[in-house]
Order: structure tokens, then C-alpha cells, then sequence
């Protein structure tokens, strides 16, 4: 959390630099002292902001540097909000000073108010920047701690001697820094007593582990029945020498022999000296063997030792372990070859010396894996494995994933593509979902004849990892145990035979957490041939970027996001079924459950989260409600501190290390998520406006702060940090601009968790004490707090920014004291009142982000809100307000406007107990709009403007001027403004969304105009239409949802609209008795159409009849059928609709209707449900 933290400071800061800089070119509002002023804040805050860049994990982990972080953070916002004061002080209004005495004009003034601020705020300044020479948390060297390194690389360069260095150099150059493999080098299969000596320029600084590895090998213990590491005494002493060498030769023998070494060891310990010289010269005589010297330091000690180590021509291998270049050289003779083994960074790499000339290239002797076990038996155990595994572990939740993977897998197949990748944040379930489709592809037994799967092991070695994946082609199970295998099968050159597989096989390969490009680059180079494409390889990893790298085009990246309320609820009763059948967990009472449901909720659908405590709780017996309800208290405490959740720890480690790699521009907008509560789903836009009043989201070069907040949200989608609500279609990988969403319950409650250290939100729920500790930038008001106002006034509000409520709003929630308040959100709250509105717009002069939407209590917009000159978002949809007032024109930074409510006259005689929405006259209503509307230029968001009654062509004229318009709501269009109104769009190019709401009496006034609509994503045509405007095919290409009220479809109309390449989202309403027939054929023969429509959402006011053709529609998931007024509707073709997963009937329906259509469901080959909605 401190890099989160850290993350909103850098944030703040720049936001606070940004403010400076266009402050000081404003000469004409500071006096020249207060320009002094900022220009050093300035400078300042450039220095901290250097800092910040480069605190690292180190730093933020020292609790003086994260207390010095939260004072830069706070400093920022007050000079940030001091600044923004400034630039906006209206110099208009204060012209009638000048005409007062001396003696009144000398009454302080918001200038010099101002001015006196900023000379606080760089003595403040001054004092923070003090204090980092006080506590020394800057050091010359950046932001790394003053530290004593053991040798560092400059100083190992001179301990070598500038000669000895320049040898190295020239070695390392001839071969351009050849690169090697300890383990690999020793494990080649030499007649006589090889001796490579291993020198790091850092010191001993990793070559320790480097040669622990190579010692360690499984290949290695095999290959040397007799293995012994010795740190070397100084002076050196042979007899211990000896001793020490003949012990661990028994210790750390070969495991055939390991009861006899035992025997031995006891054996030997009374021994003689004789008697160790005696059998120490026998074993170096008739054994292979292994010895690594620690800490080699003379010439003479090697001349020594290498007296009783003679060559007996039996390929033994001598490491030696030295902190000198020379000795390094001179231990394998004068002419001599460099390998690098590791490079840890730019100043620090460990070499490997060996005997030979630079230059020199091993010639491997390829030998065949020895092999126990046919391909056929391999492929017949891997079978059964798969079957088991599968029905162990049934997929949940998972089904349209699933059903993507093997189209990717199938068209990598056939298409010559490589490699696929799954990415998606750790514990969301990657591993699990694609090892279901690894057995699935093992049982399907065509596409593929050999299989592996491997886990990279980290630090990542190329050599092992080959292993490991050919030990998985010759496993019989789905995993291959590298220890189980270690005897029975052996590889000479495991690289080059795992390239040699992969060329002229098919053979579909998983490899598991990838974790860097390097190592994916290492993979790529040697294993994966150019000349042939027969292989499949599917990349796991965490990290959006390396499955990119590794991923053959954009369309085999799969991105794996958290499990649905739903399925998560599934997969937690599962496990527990599966754990302990009898648990009590089945059997919970309604409150009981409830609790329950709200602790898998917190899990965030991530399966490795939801398992572990299902598996925890599955245990449990009379306490179990008790550990819910300690567990649900204090979820992310419990997670993190309780022993039994161990295993989660590799998930939070991730999560930290995820913290403090993202980008910075992320980091604010991840802590402001947790704003929202857990279990409402926020509007996107809501959320991106939000981040663009907070500053967390700002224009850049090339995008404006709204595309950059649209980023940012689907960067958070990706990680499943935001979610899709709970819904019954399934989003495209490329649908971003989906309507609402929800927090993540995981991140949402590990940020909670966390976020009152850094003392920015405090929260108002239940019962709550006075305390002085309840105070912040960010305050939010949940519907459940009792709303005590005495609680309330004793607040500090001063640096308040931002006010969120929900439920019921009091008139005491505006304060005089939240003068830096930015964001008023209010959406959907109760009881505001005009007079409210009235205070809030008084008070609160600073606001950039209003939304009044749902407040429907609210009848008038005053015209003081002409005052909130930095106001950016003016939310007033579905309220009762129909006029905008003439000085909304001042608000020159208005982007975002959206006003307007719809209206549903309900003139059924049918019985039902409701009518749904969709039916009946349902008329989009829009707002009054003053003269000069054309000034607020920045404007992208507007509607619903009430066209007609707002002055018709002279609104239409200034509508015109809004070039910026991307979303665009209007009503009034009828025959005497309708070409005006085509002509006024025109010239919008940037439109992606366009709503239109036809008069009544006017259904065919658009019939025959041509409507701009190349850029359009959304389309919504309400009238009810007796014809469709003219619409080229061509300019229709990216639209993505269409929504029509028309009396009837002809197949025209079908036609048109079946040819839309990328439509998603169809919605019909019809008034008239029809017949609607989703087929189009050209000389005889259907054509596919509608081909990406996912949801199907019709309406009727009469009876009708829906028939798909058998080339159409065959992505579609879900129909909504809307009946209206005692209709009905009848369904055919619906077998054809292969994907069909829900059929969803709203309003009121006869049995008859119901039993039919089950009838046709209970034969669809996908199984779909109905359901019914009142």
C-alpha cells in the first residue's frame, strides 16, 4: 500500500506543478512577489518530484519516508488548490475598489488573501525541504539509503588490476560476451579432470548460488558418484583438507549407495589419518567425481591441492570459487575461455574460466532420451489423466471462456500460429481454466500427438526448463514429477531436443508463469522454429505486457478475469462439497447465508481466493458461523495473518509487486474505486468524470483527460480490479464502454484495508462516536449511517475535496467550511430540495464534478450556478428540471452536460401487475436551452436538448458550433426542423453516439434525409419511425449498438441492419401486428448476417412472430422479449441460434406462451433457460 500511496503523491504533485507553471505565465493576476514565490515552489517541487520517481520498495518500507511522502502529498494539494484560486479569481468584479477612499479600499481583498497564502506555503516549503537534510532521505546517489557495499564494482575493477581487467575485456570481446550455463558445462562428458574456476566482478556477490545450483542438479548428482564442497582454511592445512573431502564423499554420495555411505561415515569417525589418506587416494583414483573449492586466494594453495587431485582421466570436474581475476585465469591454464553466466546489472556479471581459446564452441554429443514407455502408452495414460482431472474439477463459470480457448487453439492450429497467450492478475484462475482446456485437448485426440506442460522455475535457466518440458512429453501423467523421472530418463542436449520435438511434431506445449520478456526472448530463440509452425504454445503470465510480446497477433491474447457472484458462489459450495460432504454449510438459515454470501462476494471471483477459505471453512463444525462472521469483520486482516491462509501469500506478494510496478497515472484512480461501495455498480462515466474533476486523469499530448480516463478504466478492467456486473451475455474482449461496473470485492477490500493510514477517506455508517480522528480529503455518507448532526459539525472539513452520499440527504451535509470541495455527487440520493440546490451552489464555488442525477425532488436549476466558474460535469438527468438557465454560457470549462428524464404513460387495460419500461409510450423529454449555448466550445457531452422548443433553427445554428461533440441527445425533431438538424451535425466528426427523439405526428420526417453517421458507436431512433433515414452501409462500420421504435420492419430494413459488421446490441420496439423474419437471401441462397449480435431486445404492443433463418445471428446469446398490453409472441427458427444461452420474457405471458417455448428450449442443442421477469 505505501507504493500506492507514493503513486497519488507523484499524482498530486505534478497536478500541483501543472497549476504552477500556468500560474506564474499569468503576470497579470500576481504581483511580483508571489511570482518569486511560485517559481521557487516550483523548482521544489520539480526536486521532490525527482524523488518520488525513484523511491523505491526499500524506501517506502522505511516509515520516516513514508510519513516525509504524505507531508510532500498534502503540501501539493494545498498549493495546488492555493493556485487554482488564483487562476480563477474573477479581476471583473473588483473594479469598483478603486473607486473607494484609501481608508476602505484597504480592506483585505481575495488577491492579497491569496498572496499571503503562497508566502505560508513556501515557508512550508522551505520547511519540508529542510527536513529531508535533516533525516538524510535523499542520499547523493538518489533515493537509495546512504549503505556500505561489500565490493563494489568499481572497486572489485581495481582490486583486479587494470591489466587483468583488460584481459577480460579483450576475452569478453571476441566472442561479443559468449554467454553459459554452469550446470550444463559441467555435466558434458570429458575424458580427463576438468577445471573451471567461477569470478564475479561484484565480489563473491551471486556466485555462490550460481555454483549451488550447478552442485545441486539433479543431472549433476546422477552424473558424479561422488560430490564434496569445501570452504578452504587459511593458512591452508592438507590434513583437514583431506579429512573434510573424504567426508562429505560419503555424505553427498550418489543415492544407489546412500545406506553404505552412512555405514561409512560412522565408520570413518575414529579413523586415522592414515586411514583417510588411505581411501581418500582410492576414491579420487576410481570414482567420477565432483569438488567445489570455496574461496580460493593463492596460487600456492592450488598448487597443493591439485597434488593430491591428480588426473585420472574419468571426466571429474574441480569449481573453483575465487574473489581474483588472476587466480580465476591462472587455475585453467593460459590459454583460457570466458563464458558469462550471469549478468545482475550493468557494472556486475560472474564468468566462468575453462581451459581452451576464446572462441572455441562446444561440440555436443547428441545422444536419444532414453525411453520407457511408447508414444501410445504415454497418450493412453495422459487420457485417463485428463478424464480424472476433469471430473475432479468441473468447470465453473467458465463455459464461453472455455468455448473462446479452443477456437484460438483450433485457428493457431490450422492457420500456422504459435503461440497463443492467457494473461490476468494472480489467483483469478489462468492455470485452472487452461489446464481444463489442456485435458479437454488431450480427450478431443486429433489436433495434437504430444503434449507438455511446464512450470518456469525462477531465477528462469533455459537448460532446466527444456528439461522440464521433455520430461512432460514423456510423462504418462499431465505434469511430469521431475524427481520421479530423474533415473529413468536422461537428455544430452535437452534444448536442442526440445527444438527438434517442437519442429516436427504437433505438439501443443503450456507454459506456466512467464514472468519476464527476457525469459520469453530466451524460449522464443531456442526452442521455437522458424521454418516450421506444427507446434501450439500457450503463455500464462500476469503481467498484459509480456502476453502481448509473446502472443502471434492481437486476436490470441486472452485475458482471464474474475468468476461472476453467481459462479463464484458455485465454485465455493463445490469445494466445500468436495472437501467435507457433510459440512453444515449447505444447511444455513436465511441470515446465516446471507453472511456468507457477503463473505464470497469479498473474494472478488478469484478462485484461488474463494477455494482456500471454502477449504478452511469446510473444516469447521461448531464454530462456524463464528470464523464467518471474525472472517468477514476482518477479511483482509485474517487473509493476510492467519496461519491457514499461507498459502494466499504468494497472491498478496504478487499484489504488492503489482502496486508498485503499475504506472503511477493508475495508481490514484485504483484507490478511488474503493469509494464506491461493493455491492452497487457505478456508472462508467460517473467514474471517468469523477477522475478528470480530481485530477487523477489529465489532458496529455495526444488525448484529452476523458480518452485518457477511458484508458485507464479499461486497464482496471483488465486486471478485474473493476468488473462487469452481474449480466446475462457475455462482453466481447474489445467491449470497454460498458454501462456500469463493479469493484472488484478483493482489491476493493485490501485498499480499504489500508487506506485510513494515509488519511484520505473517512466514511459515516451505522452508529458512529465523535472522535477527532475523523477527517480527510474524501468523505463518504452511506445510506445506513443515522445521519447525527452533532457527529457531523464536529468534522474538519476544511480540505475536504470530494462528498459522496447515499440515501437520504439532510441540509446540514453542506458546510461553510468545504470551500476546496470539488466533487458533489448526489446521484440517487433522497429528499433534495430546491432550496438545498439553492445553498449547495452558494457554498460551494470551487466545484468541478455536480451530479444531481435521480434527485427527483428537484424542480429548478438556479442561475447561480453561473458562479461555478471551474465546473466541468453538470449532472441533472432524471430530474424534474426542463430549463437550463441563460448564464449557464459563463461556464466555460463545461464539458459534460446531461439533463432530460423519460416518461412512460401507462394506458394498458391488461391485468398485468406492471408494465415493463420498454412498452407503451415512452418518450425521452429533453431540456430548455438559452441563446449562446455555441459558446461553451469544449463541450462533448450534451443532451437531451429539447430541439423543438429551445427556438428550433436557431438553437440547430449554434448546435452546429459544438465541433467537439461526441455524445450528442436530442428531442423535438419533427418535419419543420429535420434537415436543418441533419445539416447541423454534419460537420461533428467526432460523434460516436447520437440519440434522437422524434415528435409525435411526425414518424416519417426523417424519411429520405441523409444522417452523418461514419463515426457513430450508438444510434437510438425513437418516434415511433415509419421509415428509417437514409443510412449508407459504408459510413455504418462502427456501430455497435442500435436502438429503434418503429411501427413495423420491412425486410429492407432487415437487410440494412443485418449487414452492420460490428453490431452488438440490437434493440426493436414495434407498434404493429408483424411479422419479423431474421433471414436474407441473395439469388436464392441465405446469407450470414447479423453475425456479432450478442443481445436481441424486442418489444410489441401486438402480436408477433420471430423467425431466425439458419445463417443468422449466430453469436447470439440472450433475447429479451418485452410483452406489452396483453400480446403474445411466437418464436421459430430458435435451433438455429446456436449460441443461445437465455431466453428472458418481461411482463406479463400466458402459460401457454411459457410451455411452448420451454418446448423448443428442451430441444436447442445449447440448453438455454427462460426466464421470466414481471
Amino acid at each position: 500500500m505505501a507504493d500506492l500511496a507514493v503513486g497519488l503523491a507523484k499524482s498530486v504533485v505534478e497536478g500541483a506543478l501543472t497549476k504552477a507553471q500556468s500560474a506564474i505565465e499569468e503576470d497579470s493576476k500576481l504581483r511580483q512577489s508571489a511570482q518569486r514565490d511560485l517559481v521557487f515552489i516550483t523548482g521544489e517541487f520539480q526536486m521532490m518530484q525527482s524523488f518520488l520517481k525513484l523511491a523505491d520498495d526499500e524506501r517506502t518500507r522505511n516509515i520516516v519516508v513514508r510519513t516525509w511522502v504524505r507531508q510532500i502529498r498534502e503540501l501539493a494539494y494545498d498549493v495546488e488548490d492555493c493556485i487554482e484560486f488564483v487562476l480563477h479569481l474573477d479581476k471583473k468584479s473588483q473594479w469598483w475598489r478603486r473607486l473607494l477612499p484609501p481608508f476602505v479600499s484597504a480592506a483585505r481583498q481575495p488577491l492579497d488573501e491569496a498572496i499571503a497564502e503562497i508566502r505560508q506555503l513556501k515557508i512550508r516549503v522551505e520547511d519540508v525541504s529542510s527536513r529531508n537534510a535533516r533525516y538524510s532521505l535523499i542520499s547523493d546517489s538518489g533515493s537509495k539509503p546512504v549503505v556500505v557495499h561489500q565490493q563494489p564494482p568499481s572497486a572489485a575493477r581495481a582490486a583486479m588490476g587494470a591489466t587483468a581487467f583488460h584481459m577480460l575485456v579483450e576475452a569478453t570481446d571476441i566472442t561479443k560476451r559468449q554467454h553459459g550455463d554452469l550446470t550444463q558445462l559441467i555435466t558434458k562428458k570429458d575424458g580427463g579432470l576438468q577445471v573451471v574456476s567461477v569470478w564475479g566482478t561484484g565480489g563473491d556477490l551471486g556466485t555462490t548460488s550460481i555454483i549451488r545450483k550447478a552442485y545441486s542438479d539433479p543431472e549433476s548428482c546422477q552424473n558424479f558418484a561422488c560430490r564434496a564442497w569445501v570452504k578452504l582454511a587459511h593458512p591452508f592445512n592438507p590434513h583437514d583438507f583431506i579429512r573434510g573431502l573424504t567426508a562429505q564423499f560419503y555424505a553427498n554420495t550418489c543415492q544407489e549407495l546412500h545406506e553404505e555411505a552412512l555405514r561409512g561415515v560412522l565408520t570413518r569417525s575414529e579413523a586415522t589419518q592414515d586411514d583417510y589418506l588411505k581411501e581418500f587416494v582410492r576414491q579420487v583414483n576410481d570414482v567420477r567425481y565432483l569438488i567445489v573449492l570455496e574461496d580460493l586466494s593463492t596460487m600456492a594453495e592450488w598448487d597443493a591441492i591439485r597434488t593430491f587431485l591428480p588426473d585420472k582421466k574419468n571426466g571429474s570436474w574441480i569449481i573453483v570459487s575465487t574473489q581474483q581475476f588472476e587466480i580465476a585465469s591462472l587455475c585453467v591454464g593460459h590459454s583460457y575461455q570466458v563464458l558469462e553466466l550471469k549478468q545482475f546489472s550493468a557494472d556486475h556479471s560472474v564468468y566462468a574460466f575453462r581451459e581452451g581459446s576464446q572462441g572455441d564452441r562446444e561440440k555436443a554429443e547428441e545422444r536419444p532420451a532414453e525411453q520407457g514407455v511408447s508414444s501410445e502408452n504415454i497418450l493412453t495414460c495422459k487420457n485417463s489423466a485428463a478424464t480424472e482431472w476433469m471430473q475432479e474439477y468441473p468447470i465453473i463459470g467458465r463455459e464461453s471462456e472455455m468455448n473462446e480457448l479452443r477456437q484460438h487453439t483450433t485457428f493457431a492450429r490450422f492457420h500456422s500460429f504459435q503461440v497463443i497467450s492467457v494473461w490476468g492478475i494472480a489467483g483469478v484462475g489462468k492455470s485452472a481454466l487452461v489446464r481444463n482446456l489442456f485435458c479437454d485437448r488431450i480427450l478431443a485426440n486429433g489436433l495434437f500427438v504430444k503434449y507438455g506442460w511446464v512450470d518456469v522455475s525462477h531465477p528462469f535457466n533455459l537448460r532446466d526448463f527444456s528439461r522440464s518440458l521433455l520430461l512432460g512429453f514423456h510423462s504418462e501423467s499431465l505434469q511430469a514429477n521431475e524427481t520421479i523421472n530423474r533415473g529413468t530418463i536422461r537428455f544430452e542436449n535437452p534444448i536442442q531436443e526440445c527444438r527438434d520435438l517442437l519442429e516436427h511434431h504437433h505438439c501443443l506445449v503450456v507454459i506456466d508463469d512467464l514472468q519476464s520478456k527476457k525469459e520469453w526472448d530466451l524460449i522464443k530463440a531456442a526452442l521455437l522454429p522458424r521454418s516450421s509452425k506444427k507446434s501450439v504454445i500457450i503463455a500464462i503470465t500476469s503481467e498484459a505486457s509480456i502476453a502481448t510480446c509473446c502472443a502471434d497477433k492481437e486476436e490470441l491474447i486472452f485475458n482471464v478475469k474474475g468468476l461472476q457472484a453467481d459462479a463464484a458462489s458455485s465454485l465455493f459450495h463445490q469445494e466445500v462439497q468436495r472437501k467435507n460432504p457433510d459440512s453444515s454449510l449447505k444447511d444455513l438459515r436465511e441470515e446465516e447465508a446471507a453472511k456468507l454470501h457477503e463473505l464470497i462476494l469479498k473474494c472478488g471471483g478469484l478462485p484461488q481466493v474463494i477455494v482456500e477459505i471454502a477449504g478452511i471453512l469446510a473444516k469447521k463444525t461448531v464454530t462456524l458461523m463464528d470464523t464467518v462472521g471474525s472472517t468477514n469483520d476482518r477479511f483482509m486482516h485474517t487473509l493476510e495473518n492467519n496461519p491457514e491462509y499461507d498459502s494466499l501469500q504468494g497472491l498478496f506478494s504478487w499484489m504488492y509487486s503489482y502496486f508498485r510496478s503499475c504506472p503511477d497515472s493508475l495508481k490514484p484512480c485504483i484507490f478511488y474505486m474503493s469509494l464506491f461501495p461493493r455491492d452497487q455498480s457505478p456508472r462508467r462515466r460517473r467514474v471517468v468524470r469523477r477522475w478528470v474533476a480530481e485530477g487523477y486523469s489529465r489532458d496529455s499530448e495526444d488525448n484529452s483527460a476523458e480518452q485518457n480516463g477511458e484508458k485507464f478504466f479499461s486497464n482496471l478492467l483488465d486486471l478485474s480490479i473493476i468488473q462487469h456486473p452481474p449480466q446475462l451475455v457475455t462482453a466481447t474482449s474489445g467491449d470497454r464502454r460498458m454501462i456500469s461496473c463493479r469493484v472488484n470485492g478483493f482489491i476493493r477490500e485490501y485498499i480499504v484495508s489500508r487506506r485510513m493510514e494515509e488519511n484520505l477517506v473517512f466514511e459515516l455508517e451505522g452508529c458512529c462516536e465523535i472522535t477527532t480522528q475523523r477527517t480527510g480529503r474524501h468523505l463518504i455518507i452511506r445510506e445506513s449511517w443515522d445521519r447525527d448532526k452533532i457527529v457531523f459539525e464536529s468534522m474538519d472539513f476544511s480540505k475536504l475535496r470530494s462528498l459522496t452520499v447515499f440515501g437520504k440527504w439532510r441540509q446540514f451535509f453542506v458546510s461553510e467550511s468545504m470551500k476546496l470541495l470539488r466533487v458533489l455527487d448526489l446521484e440517487d440520493s433522497l429528499d433534495v430540495q430546491d432550496a438545498d440546490l439553492e445553498k449547495m451552489l452558494k457554498l460551494l464555488r470551487r466545484l468541478k464534478f455536480l451530479s444531481l442525477r435521480g434527485c427527483r425532488e428537484i424542480h429548478h436549476l438556479p442561475s447561480s450556478v453561473g458562479d461555478l466558474r471551474q465546473l466541468q460535469t453538470l449532472d441533472i438527468r432524471h430530474t424534474l428540471i426542463v430549463n437550463l438557465p441563460g448564464n449557464i454560457k459563463k461556464l466555460q470549462k463545461l464539458q459534460y452536460i446531461r439533463a432530460g428524464t423519460s416518461i412512460q404513460a401507462q394506458e394498458s387495460s391488461t391485468p398485468c401487475l406492471s408494465v415493463p419500461k420498454f412498452c407503451g409510450r415512452h418518450r425521452q423529454f429533453g431540456v430548455v436551452v438559452p441563446r449562446g449555448i455555441n459558446k461553451l466550445t469544449t463541450l462533448h457531452t450534451f443532451g437531451v436538448v429539447n430541439i423543438g422548443a429551445s427556438g428550433g433553427k436557431a438553437i440547430l445554428k449554434e448546435l452546429k458550433d459544438l465541433t467537439q461533440l461526441r455524445k450528442l441527445g436530442v428531442s423535438g425533431i419533427n418535419r419543420r426542423n429535420s434537415k436543418k438538424f441533419s445539416s447541423a451535425i454534419s460537420r461533428h466528426v467526432h460523434l460516436e453516439s447520437l440519440s434522437v427523439q422524434l415528435d409525435k405526428g411526425s414518424q416519417s420526417c426523417l424519411s429520405g434525409i441523409v444522417l452523418p453517421l461514419k463515426t457513430l458507436q450508438s444510434f437510438k431512433l425513437h418516434g415511433p419511425v415509419e421509415k428509417l433515414p437514409v443510412l449508407k452501409i459504408d459510413e455504418l462500420s462502427m456501430l455497435i449498438k442500435l436502438d429503434l421504435e418503429m411501427t413495423i420492419l420491412t425486410e429492407d430494413d432487415i437487410k440494412l441492419i443485418g449487414s452492420l459488421s460490428k453490431l452488438f446490441t440490437l434493440r426493436i420496439k414495434l407498434l404493429q401486428d408483424s411479422k419479423v423474419h431474421f433471414c436474407v437471401k441473395e439469388a436464392g441462397l441465405e446469407v450470414p448476417t447479423y453475425q456479432m449480435v450478442k443481445v436481441l431486445d424486442i418489444g410489441f404492443n401486438s402480436n408477433f412472430e420471430v423467425t431466425f433463418g439458419t445463417n443468422t445471428m449466430r453469436s447470439l446469446e440472450l433475447i429479451k422479449a418485452h410483452c406489452c398490453n396483453g400480446s403474445s409472441v411466437k418464436f421459430s427458427g430458435l435451433n438455429n441460434v446456436t449460441e443461445l444461452k437465455v431466453l428472458l420474457l418481461k411482463g406479463c405471458c400466458d402459460n401457454a406462451l411459457k410451455e411452448e417455448l420451454e418446448s423448443q428450449l428442451a430441444q436447442h442443442p445449447n440448453e438455454p433457460v427462460l426466464e421470466q421477469e414481471e
